[in-house]
């Protein structure tokens, strides 16, 4: 089974986002994961960079895929032949929502979707929460795994 893993209230460099990766090798055979890739929208970091970023973290597992997408995450799972899409949540709220969003892929596409939390140790960071400290000069060595440089 392979799952899509969008980065999206975590980013993929935190603690939060690593703990959900782990916890969806636990569950699925394969997870791919996508980076959305938007002209629109410029972040701290590019595409190049956030690609690289999550590569470094998982180089060596042989189930961790990264890729970059554009367009619409139902037809890219299609493409890449994913079973189901997997979101990472960090509040009842999101989990709500995601639901709702499950339920209308559901009936659109027939991909599932799965929605995991983080470890509550790292839940409540949030990527922009890394990004404000980060661009302040903030240590934030607690949040992000364990030899990595932003």
């Amino acid at each position: 089974m392979t799952t899509i893993l969008f980065p999206g209230s975590f980013d993929p460099f935190t603690r939060g986002h690593q703990s959900l990766v782990q916890r969806a090798l636990a569950l699925f055979d394969n997870i791919v994961i996508a980076i959305g890739i938007n002209e629109r929208k410029s972040g701290w970091m590019s595409a190049e960079q956030r690609l690289q970023a999550i590569e470094t973290l998982y180089n060596g597992n042989a189930r961790v895929r990264v890729v970059t997408y554009s367009g619409l995450t139902t037809d890219f799972a299609r493409e890449v032949g994913a079973t189901a899409i997997l979101r990472g949540v960090r509040t009842m709220q999101d989990f709500e929502y995601e639901l709702q969003m499950a339920d209308i892929n559901r009936q659109l596409t027939d991909i599932d979707t799965v929605c995991l939390f983080a470890e509550p140790q790292y839940a409540a960071i949030s990527s922009s929460v890394v990004r404000e400290l980060a661009h302040f000069g903030h240590d934030i060595t607690a949040f992000v795994p364990e030899g990595y440089k932003i």
